[in-house]
C-alpha cells in the first residue's frame, strides 16, 4: 500500500519500505540491540507503574471526577505505550536483526499507527488538563456545575476518535499524518501556553487582592477558591506537562528535520533514539503523579500496602 515516497537511489521506495530495506539498515545492529534492551525495561516499568496508578485513581475519591478522568486517560495511553507500541517496535527491531523484512514492514506500520494515535491522545489530554485548571480558576464555585463528568467523558471520547482518524491517514500517506501531527501539536502548544499564562496572571491578581477579600468578607461567606490547594494542583499539572514536552520535543524536531528525499542513516538513528525518549515519558508519569499529587501518592501507598499484606 503506497505511502509517502522517498528516494534512496534511482528507485522510488515508500518510507516504511526504506526503513525495512537491508541496504538502508545495514550497520545499525548495535544500536538496535541497545534500544531493544532499554525499551524492554521501559515497557515493563510503564506497564507496572501505570497499572498501579489506575488502581490508585480508582480508589481515590477526593479528586474532582472530571480531573481524575483526564489523569486516568493519560495513564491509559501510557499503559498502552508499554503493552502495545513498545512491543511492536521491539518486534520490528528484532525482525531487522534477523532479516525478516515482511515482519519488519507490517510491525513498523502497526507500531507507527499505534504510536501516532496514543501520542495524539496524550497531547490532547495534557492540553485538556491545562484548560481544566484554567476553568477551575475562572469559574470558581460554578466550576463543578460547568465541568461535569459527562462532558469530560464526551471530550475524551472525541480525543480518541480524532486521534484514530488522524493516525489512519498513515495507510494512504505518511506525509499527511506527519503534518496532521504537527498542526495538532502546534494548536495544543498554543492552548497550553495561553492557559498557563492566563493562570499565572490571574493568580498574581488574586494574591494581591485575596487578603483584602478575607479581611472584608462576612463570617457566613465562603471563600470561592482555595488558592493554596489550587496553586499546588497547577504546579503538579505543570510538572506533568513540562516532562511531556521535554520527552516529545526531540522526536518532533527529528521528524520535522527528516528530509523527504535521500534519507540519511543518521535520520533513522535519530528517529528511533528520540522515539525511545517519548516512551520514557510513559514510565516517568507514574512517578510524577506520586511525587506531585498527594492524593494519588496516598492512594498508591494504600494499594501497595494491601498488596504486600495479601502476599505475606
Amino acid at each position: 500500500m503506497a505511502l509517502t515516497n522517498f528516494t534512496e537511489d534511482e528507485n522510488q521506495k515508500t518510507f516504511i519500505e526504506l526503513f525495512c530495506a537491508v541496504e538502508f539498515v545495514r550497520g545499525v545492529d548495535t544500536e538496535l540491540i541497545f534500544l531493544s534492551a532499554i525499551n524492554i525495561f521501559l515497557s515493563i516499568t510503564a506497564f507496572l507503574g501505570n497499572t498501579l496508578i489506575l488502581f490508585a485513581l480508582h480508589k481515590e475519591t477526593s479528586l474532582h471526577p472530571p480531573s481524575k478522568l483526564l489523569y486516568r486517560n493519560l495513564a491509559i495511553t501510557d499503559l498502552c505505550v508499554g503493552i502495545i507500541v513498545e512491543p511492536l517496535y521491539l518486534t520490528n527491531w528484532t525482525s531487522v536483526l534477523k532479516g525478516r523484512w515482511d515482519i519488519c514492514y507490517y510491525s513498523f506500520r502497526t507500531a507507527a499507527f499505534s504510536g501516532y494515535t496514543l501520542c495524539a491522545v496524550s497531547l490532547l489530554t495534557v492540553t485538556a488538563i491545562s484548560v481544566d485548571r484554567l476553568l477551575a480558576l475562572l469559574l470558581g464555585l460554578r466550576y463543578r456545575q460547568v465541568v461535569t463528568l459527562r462532558r469530560t467523558s464526551i471530550t475524551v471520547i472525541g480525543f480518541w476518535i480524532l486521534s484514530i482518524v488522524g493516525a489512519s491517514t498513515i495507510i494512504w500517506n505518511l506525509f499527511i499524518t506527519t503534518w496532521y501531527q504537527h498542526i495538532v501539536a502546534a494548536l495544543c502548544l498554543v492552548t497550553i501556553i495561553f492557559a498557563y499564562t492566563k493562570i499565572l496572571c490571574t493568580l498574581r491578581h488574586h494574591q494581591i487582592h485575596f487578603q483584602n477579600y478575607v479581611d472584608q468578607r462576612q463570617p457566613s461567606q465562603e471563600i470561592p477558591l482555595n488558592l493554596a490547594r489550587y496553586r499546588k494542583a497547577v504546579y503538579s499539572a505543570l510538572w506533568v506537562q513540562g516532562t511531556f514536552v521535554a520527552c516529545y520535543l526531540p522526536f518532533t524536531i527529528a521528524v520535522a528535520l527528516t528530509p523527504q528525499r535521500g534519507i540519511p542513516i543518521s535520520a533513522y538513528r535519530a528517529r528511533h533514539f528520540t522515539a525511545t525518549l517519548v516512551y520514557l515519558n510513559s514510565s516517568l508519569n507514574p512517578l510524577l503523579y506520586c511525587w506531585k499529587i498527594s492524593e494519588v501518592r496516598q492512594a498508591v501507598k494504600e494499594t501497595l500496602r494491601q498488596l504486600f499484606c495479601r502476599s505475606s
